[in-house]
């Protein structure tokens, strides 16, 4: 499914107000996991998969990669990403992640963040990274967290009150179509249980050297109540894997 909520009028001023558009990387929850999985970028080739304002790519430059590529197939995004960025070697391509084609072996790192939920085959785009990687090269995304997808209604239980009393976990084993709403709009993703995400990964060939399932940092934790009920269940996942 190449949804595009993102060119809709309403769905993307929405989005642009999220503190993470607004504020960059340091206002994403799961950065500081992120970033310590990083490879190192200097002198690196590198593709970013649903590059959307383009933070990661200016990042990756920032740590002196030799070229940055970004995909997404969101026209405003990608205006957003260009009004962000003057850099020569920072690449901009609008197409859906589904349909990336490369030469082989193009590229030392590939990134995606909070995008590949989006794509409905992971097996099909695990085999097209593999091919575009260099040997020894790096594969690092974040998703949502299966626990946090595993249902359409993708929110806390709450009592009559309002208060959040738990989240619920169900069709957890049931893989495929979530339809769910994200920034008052109805989204698709798709969710897989966390041994398919580390399966596709090992069968295309990779070799994974972290999962972590990121906590908010001390400093969010201190500065943003609503933060505290992150500890009470992961809301991303993180994978980090190498072509050996």
């Amino acid at each position: 499914m190449k949804q595009n909520k993102y060119d809709e009028i309403n769905f993307f001023s929405e989005y642009e107000k999220m503190p993470r558009s607004v504020q960059g990387l340091d206002a994403a929850g799961e950065w500081h996991v992120l970033k310590a999985l990083l490879p190192d970028f200097q002198d690196k080739t590198v593709l970013d998969l649903g590059c959307g304002f383009g933070w990661h790519c200016r990042y990756a430059r920032e740590q002196q990669a030799k070229s940055v590529i970004g995909v997404d197939l969101s026209e405003k995004m990608l205006q957003k990403a260009q009004e962000k960025t003057n850099d020569p070697f920072i690449t901009y391509l609008k197409m859906p992640i589904e349909d990336i084609h490369f030469s082989a072996s193009q590229f030392d790192v590939v990134i995606s963040s909070l995008a590949i939920h989006y794509v409905q085959s992971f097996e099909a785009l695990c085999k097209k990274v593999y091919a575009y990687l260099k040997p020894n090269g790096s594969f690092v995304f974040s998703v949502e967290h299966p626990i946090y997808t595993s249902r359409n209604e993708q929110d806390w239980v709450y009592d009559e009150n309002g208060n959040r009393l738990h989240w619920a976990v169900d069709h957890y084993q049931t893989e495929g179509i979530r339809e769910t709403t994200f920034l008052t709009e109805n989204v698709i993703k798709y969710h897989r249980t966390l041994s398919t995400y580390i399966n596709v990964l090992i069968q295309a060939g990779f070799t994974i050297s972290a999962v972590k399932e990121p906590m908010p940092s001390e400093e969010m934790l201190k500065n943003i109540p609503d933060m505290q009920d992150e500890l009470r269940r992961p809301m991303f996942l993180i994978i980090a894997a190498e072509k050996k």
